[in-house]
């Protein structure tokens, strides 16, 4: 049964679409804009829901919003969400770049609202996707099963779910209730006795982990948080801005026109423009926290570095970690309560673009300059993917900085597949 029929499906109302769904109201063309949905699994839009902590900054200017950088001249700019709320004083008078994580999160909602002729549909998860094929074999479009059973037709597919938490091998069989990612910190925290002392152990070097070890603080105040680090420390982020000039719109062309071995060392040389690194004023920050610990006399938590675990297991009423020192190869263990990650996501493609790649019979997932998935060119369905395609357009794929042009990209192939000329008939 079908339940409903669209034009355009877009699965995710997070910063990606919601960037997509202002480029076709802004297109001009109505039909397509009127036949444009949305699909977000929770009842709201929130951006990085479960690490939405009041002091958590954004560490990319707000005029990389969803439209700015294509069209400064839209009302659905950050500024124009600040003018409306009456707060743009306030925000001009902080001085800054770099907007507080809830207020990005507050902007990609009013956005969402603010929608004339896209429609957001909340509640809807999306579980799988089937191609539906013609008499010939070929893609007609897509049907989307969602959870509790229903379906939504569409002729094109936008994917822009992001990636899937990564949970390292050695943490796989712990019990759940002893782990915590870092995509889930908020909603798993608030469920925790914030009257016992329970020893936290944070795992990872990047700005994830590091949020919910400083975090902690204060949402377990008993707590004794400790942060292992595999690196020889925590480090900034690299902001060079000749180096940020590789998150220029325009840098795009660039790496999608190079060799697969010069992408790689692009990749492997921007690593730290945005993992495994922190914002600089944050790493001031942890460090003045520690230092007046100890300087005070009231240590009660520890960045430890060069430090891998090996092992993890429950040990009664404990969680035992192994842990090896990277400087002497040394094992020891280490008693906890709970295991939090701040490990990132996993690199390949997410689960539900494997499986729609399995129904198509595709062994690899290739996409075009315009984030069109390779498919036999006689297709007339299209799935487009968000998010995922740092290994051919780059680092910036998966950030905010070219939300607003690859939205422009899509929607001119969009609209040109629509002007081509029709070879067959359904």
């Amino acid at each position: 049964m079908i339940d409903q029929e669209v034009d355009v499906l877009a699965i995710g109302a997070g910063p990606a679409n919601l960037a997509l769904a202002i480029g076709i109201e802004e297109s001009g063309v109505r039909e397509l804009a009127e036949n444009t949905l949305l699909l977000e699994q929770y009842p709201d839009v929130k951006w990085q829901r479960n690490l939405l902590l009041p002091w958590a900054r954004s560490q990319v200017s707000f005029l990389k919003d969803l439209v700015t950088l294509r069209n400064p001249r839209s009302r659905f700019t950050f500024l124009s969400f600040l003018h409306e709320q009456g707060r743009l004083d306030e925000f001009v008078n902080l001085g800054t770049f770099n907007p507080f994580r809830w207020e990005l999160s507050g902007y990609q909602q009013w956005v969402a609202d603010s929608l004339e002729h896209v429609r957001v549909r909340y509640g809807a998860r999306a579980e799988r996707v089937e191609p539906r094929r013609g008499g010939d074999g070929t893609v007609l479009g897509w049907t989307v099963t969602l959870a509790g059973g229903s379906t939504v037709r569409c002729r094109d597919l936008v994917i822009g779910t992001g990636r899937d938490p990564y949970v390292p091998d050695v943490f796989r069989e712990l019990p759940a209730d002893r782990v915590i990612h870092s995509t889930g910190y908020s909603t798993r925290i608030a469920q925790l006795p914030t009257d016992r002392p329970l020893r936290a152990v944070v795992v990872g070097g990047a700005q994830s982990a590091a949020e919910m070890f400083m975090a902690l603080h204060k949402d377990l105040p008993l707590s004794q948080p400790t942060l292992l680090v595999r690196s020889v420390g925590l480090q900034n982020y690299q902001t060079s801005k000749f180096v940020n000039e590789l998150f220029f719109p325009s840098f795009v062309d660039e790496f999608f026109d190079s060799g697969h071995e010069t992408r790689a060392e692009i990749l492997d040389e921007m690593h730290l423009t945005n993992y495994a690194g922190l914002a600089a004023p944050f790493v001031d920050e942890l460090y003045s926290m520690l230092y007046q610990q100890k300087m005070l006399g009231r240590r009660r938590s520890v960045v430890r570095a060069m430090i891998e675990v090996v092992g993890a297991r429950v040990d009664g009423d404990e969680v035992a970690l192994d842990l090896r020192d990277r400087r002497s190869g040394k094992i020891e263990s280490l008693r906890a309560d709970l295991v939090l990650l701040g490990t990132g996501y996993e690199p390949g493609m997410p689960a539900l673009v494997r499986d729609l790649a399995q129904r198509l019979g595709l062994d690899d997932i290739a996409v075009s300059r315009r984030y069109r998935v390779d498919l036999d060119d006689s297709a007339w369905g299209a799935v487009y993917l968000q998010g995922v395609n740092e290994q051919t357009h780059g680092i910036s794929d998966s950030l905010i900085s070219v939300l607003a042009h690859r939205s422009q990209d899509i929607i001119a192939d969009l609209l040109d597949r629509r002007a081509a000329p029709v070879a067959w008939s359904a």
